[in-house]
């Protein structure tokens, strides 16, 4: 398996085909990891759980993560990412519907890269998820 280009944590199907559909079609993004949880996120990051054979090379170069998610939150999930060494300085971008300013301090506080509102039509979340995986995979230099 090739090197994993994004982590996308996202409930909610149809936005996560979305996701799916707009990075694959503008070719920004070719090996996309889908967990549909915070927890499965953790899990899949430490390779633990039903990933405890998984490779540990493997770290995406950014993780998009929704902010309201079933078992572990965005939130917690983002502050485990930011304490443990081994993926503190992975770019984590939320692509969240919650334009309430608490999640938005609280995310930034926490070391969040970016923030971004989804768009509700799909012409507009498309090009949102295209422009974010663009500068995260192509422009953006990382620290690896």
């Amino acid at each position: 398996m090739s090197a994993i280009e994004v982590l996308l944590v996202e409930d909610n199907l149809l936005d996560a085909e979305m996701t799916l559909r707009a990075l694959k079609n503008s070719r920004v993004a070719n090996e996309i990891v889908h967990v549909k949880d915070g927890e499965e996120a953790l899990n899949w990051l430490f390779c633990k759980g039903e990933y405890e054979n998984r490779d540990t090379s493997l770290k995406p170069k950014v993780i998009l993560m929704d902010l309201k998610l079933p078992k572990v939150d965005g939130i917690e999930a983002l502050r485990a990412i930011r304490s443990d060494e081994r993926t503190k300085r992975l770019p984590v971008v939320m692509l969240t519907s919650s334009k309430e300013e608490q999640d938005i301090i609280h995310s930034y506080e926490l070391g969040v890269n970016s923030y971004i509102v989804k768009p509700v039509e799909f012409e507009n979340f498309s090009r949102a998820v295209v422009e974010a995986g663009h500068y995260w995979l192509l422009v953006n230099e990382d620290a690896s």
